[in-house]
């Protein structure tokens, strides 16, 4: 606050005239001055509400008249300094506590925070009933079905070593890992590479990798490669794999077979393998039944050195939806890949019925399915080049585990063998007959990956109940629905002639879209389609999506 200062000199009468000319008495002066002062010093507390009090301060010395100060006034040699305070800005510095407290409980105050309260609690008990509604009328979700690595993707047999790699061996094998992960498939199946003299039970040597495909520590660093990018590995340890006797040679050798076999699976689960594959499952297990259950044991049962699942896949030769539903609850395998869908007599609606009559009696996680294997030779040898990519989407949309044999993603034919040599893409110049042949297969390996990838992540193709919409001799269209997923819808037309299929009812929208499909020409992807007249050409399939919704 700024002040002003004035200095006051207080001097003596300058002369006797002057005192004469002053008719009151100087004494009596004093007392009116002393008087007056009181009256402003009054005044002054009244206005202030009596909180501050003016000091009065006499002048002393040679007659000075008394003068009003304030605090900090100095006197020096008859001079008083007086500080006159500017007017204050009055400011509201809010109620004080009493004030607020009186306030508080008003019961005016008391109305409004009551009706404030309630206010507060009606608008939180709407939002928790509105919650409650919503909760009440969304679309129950389904919990996820416990499933292993093996419903997780395709598996790709690869049957023998030295036909799939230029080096022949487990290294050349370790050196296409990269190759093989660029598939999206989850498990690699090899073999059988041990040895096994034709026929000759007394000379198996389960434990011993034949010379010819390499030795235990390339298998090693095969499988270590594998493991990295996240891919498993299945060992094939069918016993006479070279010969021709029996399922696992004769009646009198098979006990003997299936003890050394036991042996054998400890020691090549010890070195990492993720499971085991088995010809002739059904002799056995009927044959030899303890035998069987305690190799079922060592594969299939959880140890702390061994907690992840382990599967144990059986091959069967029969074609029937029944023998092989029986099989699989007699066996107890966790896979079983039979010749249900290469049957040559069957037709379209032959394989509807035996698809779905699998899936009506089985977990889905526990079908396979397959076209060809080592008996019965590659894809395209057994369903023609044409038609590869509409078997590829056909194995990988049905509800189950599909089962590829290597070069099934590229169309390789069968020649003088049922293992013809791998054909890898090569930047070495080529004609135009074999660059047709190089980009034929390249198309035929992007279907395949493209496949394979939705099949891995898509949950209506992962767990997705199974709907046959459209069965005929030559066609064939279902659904694939998981819970609020996208939905897909498979269609397929294996004769001659284009087909019309007309789809319709409560599960189908009128129009959906494209996501793929084996003449992209005619199909682009992202294309709409009116479902109620979907137009398939001559070996045409197609994959198309829908919302849950429609």
């Amino acid at each position: 606050m700024n002040t002003e200062e004035t200095n006051v000199e207080l001097k003596e009468a300058p002369g006797k005239d002057a005192e004469m000319k002053d008719e009151k008495d100087p004494d009596q002066v004093a007392v009116e001055a002393d008087a007056s002062e009181a009256d402003a010093a009054e005044v002054d507390l009244d206005q202030e509400e009596q909180e501050k009090q003016p000091m009065t301060g006499g002048g002393g010395g040679d007659g000075a008249a008394d003068a009003p100060c304030t605090g900090g006034e100095e006197a020096k040699n008859g001079s008083v300094k007086v500080k006159i305070l500017e007017d204050e800005e009055v400011k509201f510095t809010g109620l004080n506590k009493e004030e607020l407290l009186r306030v508080a409980g008003s019961p005016g105050w008391v109305r409004i925070r009551w009706t404030l309260l309630l206010l507060f609690w009606l608008g939180w008990l709407g939002m928790l009933v509105g919650a409650v509604l919503i909760v009440l009328q969304a679309p129950r979700c389904r919990e996820l079905p416990e499933t292993n690595w093996w419903n997780k993707g395709p598996l790709y047999q690869i049957g023998n070593i030295q036909a799939f790699t230029d080096m022949q061996n487990l290294k050349g094998l370790e050196e296409k890992v990269n190759s093989l992960s660029r598939l999206k498939v989850k498990g690699l199946v090899i073999g059988p590479i041990h040895v096994a003299p034709p026929d000759e039970a007394m000379s198996l040597r389960f434990e011993e990798i034949s010379k010819e495909v390499g030795n235990l520590n390339q298998f090693k660093g095969f499988i270590q490669a594998a493991h990295r990018k996240g891919m498993f590995v299945v060992l094939d340890l069918t016993p006479n794999y070279q010969g021709s006797s029996g399922p696992w040679f004769s009646s009198s050798s098979v006990t003997n077979v299936a003890e050394r076999l036991k042996s054998a699976l400890v020691f090549w689960l010890s070195e990492g393998i993720d499971g085991i594959q088995l010809s002739g499952v059904e002799h056995v297990a009927s044959v030899v039944p303890s035998l069987w259950t305690d190799i079922r044991a060592i594969i299939q049962n959880r140890t702390d050195k061994y907690p992840n699942n382990r599967v144990l896949m059986g091959v069967t030769d029969s074609s029937s939806a029944e023998n092989v539903s029986d099989l699989l609850s007699s066996t107890g395998v966790d896979l079983l890949i039979s010749r249900v869908l290469s049957s040559g007599d069957a037709d379209a609606a032959e394989r509807a019925q035996t698809i779905q009559r699998l899936f009506s009696s089985h977990s889905q996680f526990r079908l396979a399915w397959s076209l060809g294997g080592r008996n019965e030779g590659h894809m395209a040898s057994l369903v023609s080049q044409a038609l590869v990519k509409l078997h590829q989407l056909l194995l990988m949309t049905l509800p189950g585990t599909p089962i590829f044999s290597y070069g099934d993603e590229i169309g390789l034919m069968d020649e003088a063998t049922k293992f013809p040599k791998m054909l890898w893409n090569s930047d070495e110049e080529m004609n135009g007959t074999l660059q047709e042949e190089q980009a034929e297969r390249l198309s035929c390996q992007d279907f395949f990956h493209a496949v394979s990838e939705l099949r891995g992540k898509e949950p209506s193709l992962l767990y997705g109940d199974f709907i046959l919409l459209s069965n005929s001799t030559s066609s064939l269209a279902y659904l694939r629905v998981w819970d609020q997923s996208v939905r897909y819808l498979a269609a397929f037309n294996w004769a001659g002639e284009e087909a019309f299929l007309m789809l319709s009812g409560a599960a189908v929208p009128r129009d959906a879209v494209v996501v793929l499909s084996t003449n992209s020409t005619v199909l682009p992807k992202d294309s709409s389609v009116d479902l109620t007249n979907l137009r398939l050409g001559p070996g045409e399939a197609a994959l198309i999506k829908f919302s849950s919704t429609g």
